[in-house]
């Protein structure tokens, strides 16, 4: 069976007879990669010549990109956004939504949150600043901890209301060109966080045109991801003061100490 791109030159014999036939040098193997490649370098092509209106380094594009995020999110009091998350790791994969509210903390305060999981099945993690909760109803215990002591990977996105400093944030915060955003016209940046640089490699966060936060992706150093995607955003919307306050049901054992799914 002969494959396009397999072309394929005959010597003939004296006698008439064709001489077994000679391979030229193709590299069919990987095609379709290089292919997936070259768009990528178009496509990123097209969104830097669409960024870089005006001659300067990229750092120069970096910085101000992440001082328009700063100033969008600075702006903001409270939060709420549908999200999905996928968690790749130690031979596994889990994914998982539902609902988050960010509101906006005090001057030394950690911002408030809470992440409502919904599918596939129903989890909460929820913090007023000052306490920190993990629930499953299912197994009917509770995980307690200092907000302020909290080392997970969601914590961070509560400084985003009103404390956030992406530069301050992020060692290293540049474009992260070889990564292809979900949306065309968004821009991805790479850092590593300041506070979680033992654990976290890198993250990646997927700027919109309007300044938005799209999708954050988290690579830690023992080689797990963990993805978020954000839709359905609205902004300072009244958030009532219970959302993010909780207390164990009856019969729910408590336990104190680090928490996190």
């Amino acid at each position: 069976m002969r494959f396009a791109g397999d072309e394929r030159n005959v010597e003939v014999r004296s006698n008439g007879q064709p001489r077994a036939a000679v391979p030229t040098k193709t590299h069919q193997s990987g095609l379709p990669e290089a292919s997936r490649r070259i768009v990528l370098m178009i496509f990123i092509a097209s969104l830097l010549l669409a960024i870089a209106l005006s001659v300067g380094a990229a750092a120069e594009d970096v910085h101000s990109m992440a001082q328009a995020v700063d100033e969008h999110y600075n702006h903001l009091h409270t939060l709420q956004a549908e999200f999905a998350e996928q968690y790749r790791g130690a031979g596994m994969e889990r994914a998982e939504a539902g609902t988050v509210w960010l509101a906006k903390g005090g001057m030394k305060k950690p911002g408030k949150m809470r992440w409502e999981y919904r599918s596939p099945r129903e989890k909460l993690f929820v913090s007023d600043g000052k306490d920190a909760w993990f629930y499953v109803p299912d197994d009917r215990q509770a995980r307690k901890t200092d907000a302020r002591r909290l080392d997970d990977v969601r914590s961070p996105l509560a400084f985003l209301l009103g404390k956030s400093k992406l530069e301050k944030e992020l060692q290293g915060l540049s474009l992260a060109s070889d990564v292809a955003p979900v949306d065309a016209g968004d821009i991805v940046l790479r850092g590593v966080p300041t506070a979680l640089a033992e654990r976290v490699s890198s993250i990646l966060l997927e700027v919109t045109p309007e300044h938005r936060i799209r999708r954050i992706v988290i690579n830690e150093a023992d080689g797990s991801v963990t993805e978020y995607r954000f839709s359905e955003q609205k902004e300072n919307l009244p958030i009532p003061e219970q959302r993010f306050q909780f207390r164990p049901p009856a019969g729910t054992e408590t336990v104190e100490g680090e928490i996190g799914p």
